[in-house]
């Protein structure tokens, strides 16, 4: 690993443990050369895979796409930036442990959705506004209809 102060490779790892969010390896270092400390973090390279949008092209996953979506619909919502980065990371998660290699947009969109009724039902309106281009009040009224009946 380089060191940011003096551009060295040789550094040392002084300590290791898992980080905070348990997905990662957070590691001191110290540079051999000028007996700096850094800190790195190790992440296991998740597996890329393919969506296959509505007009059957394919582009890779992109999580801050699913990020853009749902911070827009908890806009001026009560819930902590921290809550909904926790509802991302089991979105993937959720997307990830279906093990395929391809995945359509639209069954991300689907398990976007089911996470976000749980999560604020007025997020998860604004979200469905917008994933099924709701082209009337009677559409927004249907769906709100279906969170109060359940």
């Amino acid at each position: 690993m380089r060191c940011p102060f003096c551009g060295e490779e040789n550094t040392r790892v002084i300590d290791s443990r898992p980080a905070e969010d348990g997905s990662s390896i957070r590691r001191r270092r110290q540079c051999d050369n000028c007996v700096k400390r850094f800190t790195t973090y190790e992440k296991v390279e998740a597996i890329p895979f393919i969506v296959i949008k509505k007009d059957q092209n394919r582009e890779s996953y992109d999580r801050s796409k699913i990020e853009r979506g749902i911070f827009r619909s908890c806009h001026k919502r009560p819930m902590s930036v921290d809550e909904i980065n926790k509802l991302i990371d089991e979105i993937e998660t959720t997307i990830f442990n279906m093990e395929v290699k391809e995945i359509p947009s639209s069954k991300i969109g689907e398990i976007v959705m089911d996470k976000l009724k749980d999560f604020d039902q007025v997020a998860y309106v604004r979200f469905a506004s917008v994933y099924r281009e709701f082209k009337d009040v009677n559409t927004f009224m249907d769906e709100i209809k279906k969170i109060l009946d359940n």
